[in-house]
């Protein structure tokens, strides 16, 4: 009997399992079995080298279905990404992620859908390491004007957490609008534009005010 397991990483304090899973259901999914990693990078660490992500690998089976908000949760490595999801397609179990509601499935024979699916596999895996490695690159400019004085004016505080500006760039990485990023996230869809018009300063604010990485 096939099942569906969600899977979540949340790699900072300030992350919490809870709004992935809230996410989830809001999208229509049900679940059978809820799998998590606490405090794991997904730039540095393998979905196979996690305490809980390695376990899908025996967990799962033909016609098991994989649920993650989105590729960059089984990680922001390309190589990492493109090689997990092709073991679990080649295994028969079928991933689906919450943002886009995209689904990668190995059954198909079509070679041209299967090309698709590869570019859009190898597409998906590239902007999660792009993004991480934008997020980091902002992330050092915030630490930098940090240690100048932390006494000194560090601007207005975040109207946003770590988790929702998350899930902002993941959205509009995938070409999500304002509207649609504004009802996952909480968030006005003016806070939204604002992000969007410079996610660098965002990143360096939340380090400015003392949030952790992605």
């Amino acid at each position: 009997m096939s099942r569906t397991v969600f899977y979540a990483r949340v790699s900072t304090a300030e992350q919490t399992v809870g709004h992935q899973q809230a996410q989830t259901e809001a999208a229509g999914f049900t679940f059978d079995k809820v799998v998590v990693d606490h405090g794991v990078s997904g730039v540095s660490v393998p979905l196979a080298e996690r305490p809980e992500g390695k376990r899908l690998f025996d967990m799962l089976h033909r016609g098991d279905v994989l649920v993650v908000r989105w590729v960059d949760r089984l990680g922001r490595n390309y190589q990492d990404v493109t090689d997990t999801i092709r073991h679990f397609m080649r295994e028969g179990v079928v991933i689906r992620t919450i943002i886009n509601n995209l689904t990668f499935d190995g059954s198909t024979s079509d070679p041209m859908q299967a090309a698709v699916r590869d570019a859009l596999i190898a597409f998906m895996a590239a902007t999660a390491q792009a993004q991480a490695e934008a997020t980091k690159e902002a992330q050092k400019a915030g630490i930098a004007a940090a240690r100048i004085d932390r006494t000194k004016y560090r601007g207005r505080q975040p109207s946003y957490t770590r988790d929702q500006l998350t899930v902002v760039r993941d959205m509009l990485a995938t070409g999500a609008g304002a509207s649609a990023i504004s009802k996952a996230t909480g968030l006005t869809r003016q806070t939204i534009l604002r992000l969007r018009a410079d996610m660098s300063a965002a990143e360096a604010a939340l380090v400015r005010w003392g949030a952790e990485a992605a």
